[in-house]
């Protein structure tokens, strides 16, 4: 019986696996965003956000921490002197999945997967993508205002 075995094992051995994700760790914190399949985003996510919480306390010993997972000298100083900085004032979900479709080859789900703070698309203090609440109630007053608008630069 398998309960409570929740663990993509991502049809790897152990040390394969454990490798391929602090690989992809590092990819990810080097490059701010990487293409991979899904599961794969998945297991990285897990593996990842944690370091990165672990990264908000710049100590000795979480350094070294972060440092047995990820063996990478240059993505622990990236990951405590830049990511965590952006992401101080942020409780979790320091990661996004956007699903890209399949792979030609083998039919795949293939995504991106990427640090949150890091994409000017979707970040919205810098004029980026806005979430709004559409409703009905008062969409004709909404409505009436002038949205026209003229480049200086013409």
């Amino acid at each position: 019986m398998r309960h409570n075995k929740k663990f993509n094992h991502l049809g790897r051995t152990a040390s394969h696996r454990s490798a391929m994700l602090s690989n992809m760790a590092t990819s990810l914190i080097m490059h701010k965003r990487i293409t991979t399949t899904v599961a794969k985003a998945k297991a990285l996510k897990q593996y990842v956000e944690p370091l990165i919480t672990k990264s908000k306390n710049d100590t000795t010993n979480s350094r070294r921490v972060v440092f047995s997972h990820l063996q990478s000298k240059e993505a622990i100083t990236e990951l405590f002197q830049e990511v965590s900085v952006k992401v101080a004032d942020r409780p979790g979900g320091y990661t996004r999945v956007i699903k890209l479709g399949n792979r030609l080859g083998d039919n795949a789900e293939m995504c991106f997967i990427e640090l949150v703070d890091y994409n000017e698309h979707f970040d919205v203090a810098k004029g980026g993508k806005k979430r709004t609440r559409r409703s009905r109630r008062g969409a004709s007053a909404e409505g009436t205002e002038d949205t026209t608008t003229v480049d200086s630069a013409e």
